[in-house]
């Protein structure tokens, strides 16, 4: 896997507010498909409001009522609140408010690596359900469809949302499909047998540790039979949580999963696995070692450094271009093929 020599390809400064007194802090995790003869990539845009005081911070939200972004401004000096952490403002009685909010752009390419960025969101916070943004898409085609699955963040928690497009221009909502607290979602892109399967990382509170599930359907909105495929490794790089990044590929050994670890310092890489190919649920093989983790510059200091979150991935002429999400600041790109990846899996 190699990184592209002139990493990132897509920075904050490439970005245009979506509003006025808002501010790019953040372009990264992006869902990717082919469509057209180009490559499509769902940004993820984190925004916050331009600021001029350094002894509050001012907290973007959704209102539903007004249908509008709202704000609301704590002061650093309120005892009341934890600001140890740049993404979220946690409060004693256990409300958290993000300090940026995500919406979803488009960016289109014919050489995968020099972008045009739509001026303007594709989808944005817009319900109760949306309230904190919607963050982390990703792409699955199936047959003339293009389903884009995302996290919505709000005062319910995480749930997963689901929206299909043939053109990405118009989409149409498909409503929530993971309950709180659901994120990672990974839908495969075709039916296996009479179902369709997702991959999915439900969050625990109690005895469990955020884990990679699966999921089956037989119209894409109603899930269930969900079952553990992996789990964290004590001890490794992804000892404290892992999910599912790009949606699956279909290769002659099995389905070919690009995922995300992270230990206990919220060190993110990004690993891969192959499952069964009629039996998802299966894991056939999982590399010990992470294929790509955060070394360069670009990588170990941002929003949230020390960070490679992969969410998209396309096949172009033989090659796998992986994009890849660089300490919540940037898009990069990693390139390598199905054919290296599975021979370093020992096939």
């Amino acid at each position: 896997m190699k990184r592209y020599e002139h990493n990132p390809i897509i920075r904050p400064e490439d970005v245009k507010p979506s509003a006025d007194g808002m501010e790019v802090i953040g372009v990264f995790n992006a869902g990717a498909s082919l469509y057209n003869g180009e490559i499509i990539l769902l940004l993820r845009v984190a925004e916050k409001p331009v600021s001029g005081s350094a002894d509050r911070v001012a907290v973007p939200y959704f209102d539903e009522e007004t249908e509008t972004i709202r704000i609301k401004t704590i002061l650093k000096s309120d005892p009341d609140y934890d600001f140890s952490d740049a993404r979220v403002i946690k409060s004693r009685s256990g409300q958290k408010y993000l300090t940026s909010i995500s919406h979803i752009r488009v960016a289109r390419s014919t050489d995968g690596v020099h972008f045009r960025i739509s001026d303007t969101p594709a989808i944005r916070a817009f319900d109760k359900y949306t309230a904190f943004g919607v963050e982390d898409p990703r792409v699955t085609r199936i047959g003339e469809d293009y389903y884009v699955n995302f996290s919505a963040a709000s005062y319910f928690g995480i749930i997963t949302r689901l929206f299909k497009t043939r053109d990405f221009e118009e989409f149409q909502d498909l409503g929530n499909i993971f309950h709180p607290d659901n994120k990672d979602v990974a839908i495969f892109p075709r039916k296996i047998g009479e179902l369709y399967y997702a991959l999915h990382r439900p969050s625990t509170s109690e005895y469990g540790k955020p884990d990679m599930w699966i999921a089956s359907s037989p119209d894409l909105v109603r899930w269930g039979d969900h079952k553990v495929v992996a789990a964290v490794r004590e001890g490794s790089w992804e000892s404290a949580r892992m999910g599912a990044g790009a949606p699956p590929i279909l290769t002659e050994q099995g389905w070919l999963i690009l995922y995300h670890g992270a230990d206990e310092a919220n060190r993110y890489c990004m690993g891969a696995m192959l499952l069964d190919a009629e039996r998802p649920w299966q894991v056939l093989k999982r590399l010990e070692m992470p294929l790509l983790e955060p070394t360069e510059p670009y990588e170990t200091t941002g929003f949230f450094g020390n960070v490679i979150f992969v969410c998209g991935a396309v096949e172009a002429k033989e090659e796998l271009l992986i994009y890849y999400g660089a300490a919540d600041d940037s898009v990069c790109l990693a390139r390598s093929s199905v054919k290296e990846l599975l021979a370093r899996m020992g096939y």
